[in-house]
């Protein structure tokens, strides 16, 4: 049977607010607009929920659907006589549909909702409150919560990897320097760069299927923590409200899990920003060059008040504040759970106070918005890998791949070469090839080797120096070789399809289980 249009919540999405900036100077006519402006040349984004339907899916709404699916099941079961089934329908269908008339009630307490429903069926509907507690009641409510916030961060977390593969497959061939310690090490492509994060951003989303399982665990029906004497058929009420499965045990339903299956998530979010924060620290630092490789299009920077020549990159601190903002809420939870009894409030629901998932899914919004907005000079992050001596391990390597040369001989040599050219300021390509012949004489003999003659021809020790070259004679699974980027990149686009259809269908479940219940509370409303 349909559901009768009353009982139908209308959740309009409301659209997220457009990580990038517009400095484009308008003038603002309100203070609101002002502010607006303001924030839109920063790159913030203010946001009270993961998603519109977060936001529309308050405590109040899950109140509703547990009111809905007790009335469902009790009268299943025989605990309410069939008698009552409309009376109570009905004042349970009042509660949902008061709130949306002006001056409605939306109260976030069990009992002033109860209040609200006995108001108009009597005191035989707070029958819908056998064997239930307020207890089990705000566990499932929080678990609800919990599941959306984590389907919203998977679904942000998708656009942000979708968005680093397609500007990968973009600059496979663009090269660029990658650090260690601090210093540039070696060639790869900016593709390769982009790939490694994207990958790491996979792991992520597989915590968060797997930590899904353990999210979508219905504790409903286990009262305060020891059940009832009302033989309640706890696996229909996890069924009417879309869990997967049970939390057994009903001490750990109701003040158990509430510590760690939130941290868990809590901690995969925490992890993401970390690494969000790394990705923005890369393209800060090189913002700070007189001349960087990664910039920002003109449109989404803004100017300084005072000194004409900056363009200060407010989406990219924004993101990286975010990030940091994440981090720091993470631990908020962790001390609200630390070193306090079972049973305690503190650090149920403390995930919502925490913003962790509200703040995790703006930071990936913005950081989404940075990347859109970035501009590579492949031209300049060559010049770059070409003003230092970032293949000078490869010059060793190509002495003992082609000639047998022991590696020890050829690092010396390279080593050699290095300290010889930054003394005499030359570059990789003005490095003479006489002094090279010269310098690897020396090195064999300094080694006992009876060739003291290089072994490389002048053209092959120029293309050894180039990093152009480097990279693409990379062999091996998982090099900057364009080749194998670009395998990667197929690799991460197919996962990348598998993670949008677990979520597609998970979604999918829950609205199911929206409309199993709408149409098995609407059979009693009908009678």
């Amino acid at each position: 049977m349909k559901l009768p249009n009353v009982l139908t919540l209308c959740l309009g999405l409301l659209p997220l607010a457009a990580a990038a900036a517009d400095v484009r100077e308008t003038p603002c006519k309100t203070t609101e607009e002002c502010q607006q402006q303001a924030y839109r040349i920063r790159g913030v984004i203010t946001q009270d929920a993961t998603s519109a339907l977060a936001k529309a899916q308050d405590t109040f709404y899950w109140f509703g659907r547990i009111n809905m699916a007790s009335t469902v099941m009790l009268l299943e079961e025989g605990i309410i006589p069939a008698r009552l089934a409309r009376p109570i329908a009905e004042g349970v269908q009042y509660s949902i549909m008061q709130a949306r008339e002006p001056g409605g009630r939306r109260p976030s307490d069990v009992m002033q909702v109860e209040r609200i429903i006995s108001d108009k069926a009597g005191a035989d509907a707070t029958l819908i409150h056998s064997g239930r507690s307020r207890q089990d009641m705000g566990a499932t409510v929080r678990a609800m919560r919990l599941r959306r916030a984590v389907l919203d961060s998977a679904e942000a977390l998708l656009a942000t990897r979708a968005l680093l593969i397609d500007i990968a497959s973009k600059h496979t061939e663009t090269f660029v320097p990658a650090y260690t310690n601090g210093v540039q090490a070696q060639p790869v492509s900016y593709g390769h760069y982009l790939m490694a994060f994207a990958d790491s951003f996979a792991r992520d989303a597989q915590r968060l299927r797997e930590l899904y399982a353990r999210v979508n665990l219905s504790p409903m029906g286990t009262a305060v923590l020891a059940n009832s004497s009302w033989p309640l058929n706890r696996q229909r009420l996890a069924e009417l409200l879309g869990f997967d499965g049970l939390v057994v045990n009903s001490y750990d339903s109701g003040q158990v899990i509430s510590f760690d299956v939130p941290l868990e998530a809590a901690g995969i979010m925490s992890s993401v920003a970390i690494r969000i924060g790394a990705m923005l620290q890369d393209i800060h630092t090189q913002y700070h060059q007189s001349r960087p490789w990664l910039l920002l299009d003109d449109t989404q920077t803004y100017t300084s008040s005072a000194m004409p020549q900056k363009l200060n990159p407010g989406v990219v601190m924004t993101a990286r504040a975010k990030a940091s903002d994440v981090v720091a809420s993470t631990q908020l939870m962790l001390l609200r759970a630390h070193n306090i009894t079972p049973g305690m409030t503190d650090y149920k629901a403390a995930f919502e106070p925490s913003k962790t998932f509200v703040w995790g899914v703006e930071m990936l919004n913005q950081f989404n918005g940075v990347m859109k907005a970035l501009r590579i000079d492949g031209k300049r992050s060559l010049e770059e890998l070409n003003g230092d001596w970032t293949t000078s391990m490869e010059l060793a390597e190509t002495l003992q791949r082609l000639h047998q040369v022991p590696f020890r001989v050829g690092h010396h040599f390279a080593t050699v070469v290095v300290n010889h050219a930054k003394a005499n300021n030359w570059l990789p390509h003005q490095f003479p090839y006489a002094e090279g012949v010269k310098l690897y004489a020396e090195s064999a003999q300094k080694y006992g080797q009876p060739l003291a003659k290089l072994p490389l021809d002048e053209a092959t020790f120029k293309a050894t120096l180039s990093p152009e070259s480097m990279v693409r004679t990379r062999v091996g699974i998982g090099g900057p070789q364009p080749a194998e980027v670009l395998r990667m990149i197929g690799l991460a686009r197919d996962t990348l399809g598998r993670d949008r259809a677990w979520l597609a269908e998970r979604n999918n479940k829950l609205l199911e289980a929206e409309a199993r219940l709408n149409n098995a509370f609407a059979r009693h409303l009908a009678n």
